[in-house]
C-alpha cells in the first residue's frame, strides 16, 4: 500500500485536526476530517499561539494569512491584581521572534479555524458527523455517525477535543478531573478599556484567590479569562453552567479599576469549569490513536492547549510518513514515545501554575514575585516550552535573553 492509497480519518476539525491534515499533506498523505457540528465553529473566545507551535505555519507558507488576523504580542507583564503594581515586565531586545524564531500571536479562534480550514479545503471536511461508535476489525476501522452514515479508514485519529468521544471509546468511561477553579471569559473592544495600562501586552493580574489573564487579538480587542478558586466541588455534570451579571465581581470588586472595568465590560451569562484529564499510559488502541486535548487535556494557565495539539500534529505526521502504512503501529509507538513525556510535563506545569499565581500574601508570595521579575528565572520557567521545535524534538539554537 502506497502513501496515496492510505485512508486516514481525523475525528474533529478543530485546531489539532486541521493542523494534522495540513501536516500530513506536507508528507504526501491525504486525509478526510469528520466534524460533529453542522458548521465550523470553535468553542471559546481566542487563543495565543506561541513559537513552539506556530513556526509550523510559517514553514508551510501561511504567515501572510496569519499576519492579517493576528496581533503580534511583544510584552509579558505580571501585576498585583489589587493595586496594579508591576511584579515583572519582560520585553525589549531580543524580541520574542528573535529569541524563538516565530511570533507570539493573539487570534480569535474563529479566525484561526477559518485560515486552517481554507488551507485544508472544505471538500475534505465532512460536517454534521457526530461519532457514535468505532469498530476496529484489525484490518480497518468503521466510523459510525449519528446521522446513520458510516466511513471506513485504515487509521483513525481522535482530535475531538477535551470531551473526546474517541478517548471515551478507548477507556470505556469519562475520566475528566475538575481542577478546583472556574472562570469567566470575554472579548472586549479596546475603546471600553481606557483604564488599561500596557494594552499591547499579555498580562497576568494575580492575587490570593484568583487571577485575570488577558491579551490583545486581531485588531486590538482583548480576550480575557478571569479565574477563581470557586466553587469546589463543581456542582453540575456539565462543564459550563449559567451565571448572572455580577457573579464575576463577587471576589474581584475591590481589585484594580482596570480589572473591574474589563471583567464588567461585556455581559456575563456563563461560568466555565476548568477541567483536565490524567495522563494516559497509551494513546493508541489498535488502529485508533489520540491527538491534542483528546490525549492530554490541560488547564489554560500556560496557554498551551492549542499549541500542544499543533506540536502533536507535526510529530504524528512525520512518524506516519516515516514508517508508512505497512508499519503504522511502529509509527504510532514512535509518536507516543516522543510526545508523552513532554505533554505530561506541560500538563503538570499548567495545573501547578494556579497554585503559584494564587499564593496568599506572605514570604512564599514574595519569593514568587522575585522570580516573576527575574529574567533568568523566567527563562528557566517558560523558555523550555517556547523554544521547543517539534520538527527536531530539541530546543532551537537561539541563545540570549528571554521575553517569555
Amino acid at each position: 500500500m502506497s502513501q496515496g492509497d492510505w485512508k486516514i480519518a481525523i475525528v474533529g476539525a478543530g485546531i489539532g485536526g486541521l493542523t494534522l491534515a495540513l501536516a500530513l499533506r506536507q508528507q504526501g498523505i491525504a486525509v478526510e476530517l469528520y466534524e460533529q457540528t453542522p458548521e465550523l465553529r470553535e468553542v471559546g473566545a481566542a487563543v495565543a499561539l506561541s513559537a513552539n507551535a506556530n513556526r509550523f505555519y510559517d514553514k508551510i507558507g501561511l504567515r501572510k494569512e496569519f499576519d492579517a488576523v493576528c496581533y503580534a504580542i511583544s510584552t509579558l507583564i505580571y501585576r498585583d491584581g489589587r493595586d496594579g503594581r508591576v511584579i515583572g515586565r519582560h520585553s525589549g531586545e531580543p524580541t520574542y521572534e528573535d529569541q524563538f524564531g516565530a511570533c507570539y500571536w493573539g487570534i480569535h479562534r474563529a479566525d484561526l479555524q477559518a485560515v486552517l480550514s481554507k488551507a485544508v479545503g472544505m471538500e475534505h471536511i465532512h460536517l454534521n458527523k457526530r461519532l457514535t461508535d468505532l469498530k476496529d476489525s484489525g484490518k480497518e476501522v468503521v466510523l459510525e455517525f449519528e446521522d446513520g452514515t458510516s466511513a471506513r479508514a485504515d487509521l483513525v485519529i481522535g482530535a475531538d477535543g477535551a470531551k473526546s468521544l474517541v478517548r471515551r471509546w478507548m477507556l470505556g468511561y469519562d475520566d475528566a478531573l475538575y481542577s478546583g477553579c472556574s472562570g469567566f471569559r470575554g472579548i472586549v473592544a479596546p475603546e471600553l478599556l481606557d483604564l488599561l495600562p500596557d494594552p499591547e501586552a499579555i498580562q497576568f493580574w494575580i492575587g490570593p484567590h484568583g487571577h485575570l489573564l488577558h491579551y490583545p487579538i486581531g485588531k486590538g480587542d482583548h480576550n480575557f479569562l478571569l479565574v477563581e478558586r470557586n466553587p469546589s466541588p463543581w456542582p453540575v455534570r456539565e462543564w459550563v453552567t449559567g451565571a448572572e451579571q455580577g457573579d464575576q465581581l463577587k471576589r474581584f470588586a475591590d481589585w484594580h479599576p482596570a480589572v473591574v472595568q474589563m471583567i464588567s465590560a461585556v455581559p456575563t451569562s456563563q461560568r466555565w469549569a476548568l477541567f483536565h484529564r490524567p495522563p494516559l499510559g497509551r494513546w493508541t488502541r489498535g488502529r485508533v490513536t489520540l491527538l491534542g486535548d483528546a490525549a492530554h487535556a490541560l488547564v489554560p494557565h500556560h496557554g498551551q492547549g492549542a499549541n500542544q495539539s499543533i506540536e502533536d500534529a507535526v510529530v504524528l505526521a512525520a512518524k506516519l510518513a516515516e514508517f508508512g502504512p505497512a508499519a503504522f503501529a511502529e509509527g504510532l509507538e514512535a509518536y507516543e514515545s516522543l510526545r508523552r513525556g513532554r505533554t505530561r510535563k506541560v500538563q503538570f506545569a499548567s495545573i501547578s501554575t494556579a497554585d503559584v499565581l494564587h499564593l496568599p500574601d506572605g514570604p512564599a508570595a514574595d519569593v514568587r514575585n522575585a522570580r516573576l521579575g527575574n529574567r533568568e528565572e523566567m527563562m528557566h520557567h517558560l523558555g523550555w516550552i517556547h523554544d521547543f521545535d517539534p520538527a527536531t524534538q530539541v530546543p532551537s539554537e537561539r541563545q540570549g535573553g528571554t521575553w517569555l
